[in-house]
């Protein structure tokens, strides 16, 4: 297949410096877009990324009335063909339309909106190109592979007015919801310290030999396109699906597998959707380079925000419990998955808090799919829009980077820059491989 590139090629440089429209976010200019029309009763959906995160997100999507997926896209036949059978087999009818290029189901008239479930390292050349199509989008978290790509993001959805949910739906559940208005509405007094716990290690390694080995890439899979913009690697399977997110090549390891969740909660009990820190100093522990898993397995990551507040994200840490723990001067509150605990135990059995107490009221959603397509509906903001996944991730990003050069780094947050460090700077982006690249 020929793949021509999505616009003119820039240098890894010129990327950083051409990206400088994006660096100043919330000062960007808003009036460029035009008006956007409300979809009809029923949103039509196209879906790319048919993998296991694809397909469930799929589901989700098919549970909802007014909602039609008409067309899917992936570089691998056989997850394109089983996801296209999961719809076809729900609307007992063959219309569900197949693409191997995500760009030609991009410039489909009929399609309102997009689900995307890709690796990291597609998220910002995919997004981008279905913003420029004015599609609607839902993303899966982090919001990008690099703090740069997740600029470009932002840019586009504001300037062509897109709707954006990310895949966060944490917030789209009762106990995040009720822990992040505690902590909003100051009943734990003011917030001194945050502790957000994460997983730690890599995947599980498959028995066979072959999973860990170069082997050729099968027949199925359209390997070449599926490295797209990253270094062009011999095919490993333990580097593809499921499996990319443990090479940074492709992705992040458990750190920016998971920081679109938990610190993306405790961004929302602070108030910081638009807000970062200013100081990062991390440390972690790496595989070699060039083995063929190379995320750090253990990590702990020191982060100091405005106002004083004090924020360890770590993954390994004993002393670090997984969730998302917020510690005021007048109590504290921890909350996980299915879990609710704080130093008041009454609000421990309540579903929320009572109206009296609710002077920040949060926007509620109970189910993340629904509130997207409300949203596209309506044109307003959804619970997770795409400038809070780029705050919620920058966390992780720093850390990483400070890992990297072994170094704290401070950070500029209203402009996005690393302050008096070259090298540091240098990885908020990452060189594309040609023929790809991202203007």
């Amino acid at each position: 297949m020929t793949t021509p590139k999505v616009g003119a090629a820039v240098s890894r440089r010129r990327f950083l410096i051409s990206g400088g429209a994006a660096l100043a976010l919330p000062h960007l200019i808003t009036g460029c877009a035009t008006a956007r029309k409300s979809p009809s009763q029923q949103i039509t959906l196209g879906i790319v990324g048919c993998g296991g995160q694809g397909t469930g997100n799929t589901k989700s999507f098919l549970d909802q009335p007014d909602c039609r997926v008409v067309a899917a896209c992936d570089v691998d036949h056989n997850h394109l063909r089983d996801l296209v059978g999961v719809v076809n087999d729900r609307y007992k009818n063959t219309d569900c339309r197949s693409y191997h290029d995500f760009r030609e189901l991009m410039g489909q008239s009929d399609i309102d909106a997009v689900m995307l479930a890709v690796p990291d390292h597609w998220h910002g050349l995919i997004a981008v190109e279905a913003a420029r199509h004015k599609k609607d989008i839902y993303g899966e978290k982090p919001l990008a592979r690099t703090v740069a790509e997740q600029q470009a993001i932002v840019q586009a959805v504001r300037r062509h007015n897109c709707i954006w949910q990310t895949g966060s739906w944490q917030r789209s559940e009762n106990n995040f919801h009720k822990a992040a208005e505690i902590v909003r509405n100051g009943l734990i007094g003011k917030i001194t310290r945050v502790e957000v716990g994460l997983p730690e290690g890599l995947g599980n390694v498959n028995d066979n030999a072959q999973f860990m080995m170069p082997t050729a890439p099968p027949p199925e899979l359209d390997y070449n396109t599926w490295i797209g913009p990253s270094e062009l690697m011999l095919y490993v399977r333990a580097r593809t699906h499921g499996n990319w997110r443990w090479n940074y090549n492709t992705g992040g390891g458990q750190l920016m597998d998971w920081v679109g969740h938990h610190c993306d909660i405790a961004h929302w009990g602070l108030g910081f959707d638009n807000a970062g820190p200013l100081e990062i100093e991390g440390h972690g522990e790496f595989p070699p380079r060039d083995a063929v898993w190379n995320t750090c397995t253990k990590y702990r990551i020191e982060l100091k925000y405005p106002d004083d507040i004090a924020m360890t994200m770590a993954g390994g840490d004993k002393d670090i419990r997984a969730g998302t723990k917020w510690i005021g001067t007048d109590g504290w509150v921890w909350v996980d998955r299915g879990h609710f605990e704080a130093s008041n135990e009454e609000w421990a059995d309540m579903k929320q808090l009572p109206e009296s107490e609710r002077k920040i009221k949060l926007i509620i959603s109970t189910n993340h799919q629904r509130n997207f397509l409300d949203s596209v509906k309506s044109r307003q903001p959804t619970i997770t829009p795409a400038e809070t996944a780029h705050h919620s991730a920058i966390p992780g990003h720093l850390g990483l980077i400070s890992m990297l050069v072994g170094r704290k780094i401070k950070w500029d947050a209203e402009n996005e820059l690393i302050l008096n460090d070259p090298e540091a700077s240098e990885l908020l982006t990452r060189p594309f491989r040609p023929p790809w690249s991202l203007t």
